[in-house]
């Protein structure tokens, strides 16, 4: 019998702008570009949320409800 893996695909990763939750026992985060608010509050603990950057697979949303 033969078995070959398959080659993995490299995911391509971009530094992207995100909002993160302000409280420290609460690890929610959001893509800037996938949020309704200009200042969301996290949906899990209704604390203010901060602006950061990660490191994620690159995604492209196409709804025109926010413009950045």
């Amino acid at each position: 019998m033969y078995f070959s893996k398959k080659a993995m695909v490299p995911v391509e990763e971009e530094e992207t702008n995100v909002w993160m939750c302000s409280n420290d026992g609460c690890t929610c985060w959001m893509r800037d570009n996938f949020s309704f608010d200009e200042s969301p509050s996290c949906p899990f603990c209704q604390s203010q949320m901060v602006k950061d950057t990660k490191m994620l697979p690159v995604l492209t949303n196409h709804s025109n409800k926010r413009t950045p």
